[in-house]
């Protein structure tokens, strides 16, 4: 007999919850279903936390629909669904990106009599900005401050919100015009505005909100740094990057895979291979254990360099810290063995990729098309090209790029009509390149058709 049977009915519904809340904590949902069928044969009848525990388990490890059919269950047992119904509801459709459906709850929760709280109004502005209409969003907001119900975490929204959809000075104006209000930013508030000023590339702007951070009370955290410092190298000022990198290790934070990474890519990006070996020599001197996104960055600098040997030794490594390599992973190894010129070992490695169940990879056979053509192996590249079972413009540009080089341009002609037929695009300078070529070999005619086929491609979707 289960082991709630009621002292008293408040304290046996409080109980029930507790086990409720228990099992579906453990993603064992069944399970949750099945006490509560019990309690009811027992006498102990479910209240709203019970349905709203449920109905938030549904949300994270099930279906929305799944979810959503216990608001019925709900008005049949004589309880209204109420605002944290809703709210978990509209919250797990955001999370499972089905950004209408979230919208839709929204509108049938106020149809249903139930007074949205902050925490819907917040959900709902994430969803507008996500579905890219800032403008609505906004006037969410407006009634937010309207009423007076807003919540630190509703300034952290929308700030977030305006800097990914390109609103950076937006949110910086609201962000100054709350500070003159007497509102104080969160770390959240820092990071998210950090990280859209550091995208927008306005470097300077973000180091000084960076020092506005570190002067608030609050303490920058690694992924502060670590923004501003990705920031720096893709703004190429990386000897601004590496003194960021010298600041986090003298503050004393935990220096994890990924802000190593972030150096060691850039270095790499940029050819200061020597500059890579040191970084990776500090981070395995310091301890620090590779993740598989470390792993992918090692064996990219290894295969640049031409130490297949060494990237390949990696994979081996990888499967003894019991991580599980990605199409990334292959992806790389694939690119470096085209490079070094192994294309039996390129193929093979594909092979052994479709063995693993990854499947067709585009993208490594992308690399490898690209390295038939760099090598002057162009039959071979064309052979590639006909059994690919899918083509993306990449594809289609690499090809047309080697055929040019090969000063195959009739050939290349041909390829580049046949992806505008298919509704790709081939990039201009490898458009340029096969009209300029049919012209230098006495095919003036045929460089004309090319060039009005291109012109027609930009006006017929």
């Amino acid at each position: 007999m289960p082991f709630w049977r009621p002292l008293s009915r408040r304290l046996s519904t409080k109980l029930l919850n507790i086990t409720i809340c228990g099992l579906c904590k453990a993603k064992q949902i069944p399970k949750a279903e099945t006490v509560i069928i019990d309690g009811i044969r027992l006498g102990v009848l479910p209240d709203a936390v019970t349905y709203n525990t449920l109905i938030d388990a549904y949300c994270r490890f099930d279906t929305i629909d799944a979810a959503y059919s216990v608001l019925h269950r709900m008005r049949l047992s004589g309880i209204s669904p109420d605002v944290v119904s809703y709210n978990s509801l509209i919250s797990g459709a955001c999370r499972k990106s089905l950004l209408s459906r979230s919208l839709l709850l929204f509108e049938e929760m106020v149809a249903a009599g139930v007074t949205p709280d902050t925490w819907s109004h917040n959900i709902i502005m994430h969803c507008l900005f996500k579905l890219g209409k800032p403008d609505e969003a906004n006037r969410v907001f407006k009634e937010i401050l309207l009423r007076g119900e807003v919540h630190p975490a509703t300034y952290n929204v929308m700030i977030n919100g305006l800097c990914k959809n390109g609103y950076v000075s937006n949110a910086l104006a609201l962000f100054r015009n709350l500070q003159r209000h007497g509102f104080v930013p969160q770390v959240l508030t820092y990071n998210a505005l950090i990280n859209g000023l550091c995208k927008a590339r306005r470097l300077k702007e973000a180091k000084n909100v960076l020092k506005e951070f570190g002067e608030s009370g609050y303490q920058p955290n690694a992924i502060t740094y670590t923004t501003v410092m990705k920031c720096c190298f893709r703004c190429r000022l990386f000897e601004q990057g590496l003194e960021i990198l010298s600041e986090m290790r003298n503050l004393g934070f935990t220096f994890d895979g990924f802000a190593y990474c972030t150096v060691i890519a850039a270095m790499i990006k940029t050819g200061r291979m020597r500059e890579a070996d040191e970084i990776i020599e500090v981070m395995v001197s310091s301890g620090v254990r590779p993740d598989l996104v470390s792993y992918n960055t090692l064996i990219n600098l290894y295969c640049r360099q031409g130490r297949l040997d060494d990237a390949l030794k990696l994979l081996d490594e990888i499967e003894e810290e019991g991580l599980e390599c990605d199409k990334y992973t292959h992806t790389i190894i694939v690119d470096g063995l085209c490079k070094a010129g192994d294309f039996v070992g390129a193929q093979n490695h594909l092979h052994y990729m479709n063995r693993l169940g990854f499947g067709y990879n585009l993208v490594a056979c992308n690399c490898m098309l690209d390295g038939l053509g760099k090598a002057g192996h162009i039959d071979h590249a064309l052979n590639l090209f006909e059994v690919m079972e899918v083509k993306d413009s990449f594809t289609y540009t690499i090809l047309v790029h080697n055929l040019c080089r090969a000063r195959r341009f009739r050939c290349a002609a041909k390829i580049l009509v046949s992806c505008l037929k298919c509704g790709f695009q081939v990039l201009r300078a490898t458009q340029r390149a096969v009209i300029d070529g049919l012209k230098s070999i006495g095919f003036a005619c045929e460089a004309r058709k090319v060039k009005a086929r291109i012109r027609l491609a930009r006006f017929v979707p």
